[in-house]
This record gives C-alpha cells, structure tokens and sequence, in this order.
C-alpha cells in the first residue's frame, strides 16, 4: 500500500475561513494537512499549535496518485488563504493512460 502524507503551518485563512465538518468556519492561523492512502486523500485543519485537527469539508476526496495528492494539498492551502469558507477544491480528472499535454515550446 502507497501513502504519502503533508502539512503546511501558519497558513492564514483569507477572510471567511475555512469550513469544516465538525466545529464549521475556522479563521486565523491554521495548519493544513493532507494524507494519502488507497487513492484517497483525507485534507484536515487545525489552528496552528493546537491539538485537536478537523476535517475539511468535502473530504476525503478520491485521488489516484501520490502527485495528484500533494497538487491537491497546495490546492487547499490557497483556498484557504483565499478564505470564503473555503472547503477542499476538487481535482481535475484525467483519464487513465492518457498522457499530459505540455505547450509548445
């Protein structure tokens, strides 16, 4: 089983917060935290330096690489700078074997 996890410390939630599942809005200075494991990716919040952590609405979110992932953790850590009871972004889907297109150079 793969897993990968990541946290991100003294994010400052934009005007609104974020929304959680347990307590709603949280503002202030938060810590982001994602794990991944199975293809899914659980993002929870906690107020930086605390204890307890909740979870972010709208996770856990299906995710099927290590790299999708972490691209989702920085997703939500600027959703949440950007505040507006901000909740975890959802990832774009790509079709399995198709490779990425890059721009002309």
């Amino acid at each position: 089983m793969a897993w990968a996890s990541w946290t991100t410390r003294g994010v400052f939630s934009g005007h609104g917060g974020v929304l959680t599942e347990e307590v709603g809005v949280l503002t202030g200075d938060l810590t982001i935290h994602t794990t991944w494991a199975d293809d899914m990716a659980q993002v929870t919040v906690q107020y930086t330096g605390a204890i307890d952590w909740f979870t972010m609405s709208g996770s856990p979110v299906a995710c099927g690489s290590e790299e999708d992932s972490r691209r989702l953790h920085d997703a939500a850590v600027r959703s949440v700078r950007e505040g507006a009871a901000a909740t975890v972004p959802r990832p774009p889907l790509r079709s399995p074997g198709r490779p990425t297109r890059s721009a002309p150079e």
